[in-house]
């Protein structure tokens, strides 16, 4: 049986979930992956209205619609982050406050936690999300950057992030890192410190996003195989790179997505340089069984027609595992396992 693809609301918050489930089933979804912003799922809400959980899976349930995973990128981030007036915008006003930094940080750790449980009221194992990171400011090592700051920021990051998955572990929810940049995992090695840092934590785990990897030259499928106990979900999101002008890096040259000078832009899923194939392979290979989550960013395309051959896209390239070797059927064991004659 092949997975069920699923859309990311996160990029659609500016639409009630109401008016995004049908259009969502209309597109060829078969669930929400539910971000933590707009009005698709609210924390607090799912904490102390009890009919506000059943009202939401009744809504998607009305569309035929699943929700396997929910996210709460914006709240992880001020987790560990080093704070400053961007986060107001996209904080709640609960979790910004007074704007101070670290009590920033320490109202979004309580955001965090709730999170964990407000998923697990929703009847879902997997919360998404980011950490942020102390350290991400320093990533060119000038001035000279040394292994003790750095790992600093790897201790800052498991005090904040231990007692939350604690906390995820009392209600049996795992959390999915997308690793990505600003973040304290952005490639393998980094991924790989992650985990040393926070103890292996059974709770700490990753949501695979290949585009954030690939124009890193990181080997996007090469991390399916190395965490394969570790992919709590999925992303299906695509980016070109190598397709600028010459004129902006791998940085970004402080210039917005979309912009014709950049060396990597996302792209709508199948319009990029991300190999899907040998990603569905791995994922086979590794057992994985969630969904295939759809996170559309494409800045130069209408979204409703990039999510919908999105979807299709997925669909067409999924597939289900062999149950057995394609070479079995040659042999002539008998039903014991012995060769016959």
């Amino acid at each position: 049986m092949t997975r069920p693809i699923t859309l990311f609301t996160g990029q659609w918050a500016d639409l009630p979930l109401a008016e995004l489930a049908p259009m969502a089933r209309e597109m060829g979804y078969d669930g929400l992956e539910l971000a933590c912003w707009g009005d698709h799922f609210g924390v607090q809400r799912a904490l102390s209205d009890e009919s506000y959980v059943s009202q939401t899976r009744e809504l998607l349930g009305s569309h035929g619609l699943q929700v396997f995973a929910i996210s709460n990128h914006l709240v992880g981030q001020a987790v560990c982050d080093r704070i400053d007036e961007r986060h107001r915008d996209i904080l709640p006003a609960h979790v910004w406050g007074d704007g101070d930094a670290e009590g920033v940080r320490r109202r979004a750790a309580q955001e965090m936690i709730d999170t964990g449980r407000a998923a697990a009221r929703l009847g879902v194992s997997v919360v998404n999300g980011f950490t942020g990171s102390s350290i991400w400011h320093s990533l060119y090592a000038f001035p000279p950057t040394s292994q003790d700051y750095w790992q600093a920021g790897f201790d800052d990051f498991a005090r904040r992030w231990l007692p939350i998955m604690d906390a995820f572990d009392e209600v049996n929810v795992n959390f999915g890192l997308e690793v990505h940049p600003t973040e304290i995992a952005f490639d393998i090695a980094s991924a790989e410190r992650a985990l040393d840092a926070i103890g292996r934590h059974k709770r700490f785990g990753f949501n695979y996003d290949p585009s954030h990897l690939g124009y890193q030259g990181v080997d996007y499928v090469g991390f399916i195989r190395r965490f394969a106990d570790r992919l709590f979900h999925a992303h299906m999101k695509d980016v070109w790179w190598g397709h600028g002008n010459g004129e902006v890096g791998v940085f970004g040259g402080h210039v917005s997505f979309g912009d014709h000078r950049r060396f990597w832009d996302f792209r709508s899923v199948g319009r990029g340089d991300i190999n899907f194939e040998e990603i569905i392979v791995a994922l086979n290979d590794i057992g994985y069984q969630g969904p295939l989550s759809v996170e559309w960013e494409d800045s130069r395309m209408d979204r409703v027609h990039g999510a919908s051959e999105s979807a299709a896209f997925l669909r067409r390239l999924d597939f289900t595992p062999a149950a057995g070797a394609f070479d079995a059927a040659f042999s002539k064991a008998d039903a014991s396992g012995k060769a016959g004659n």
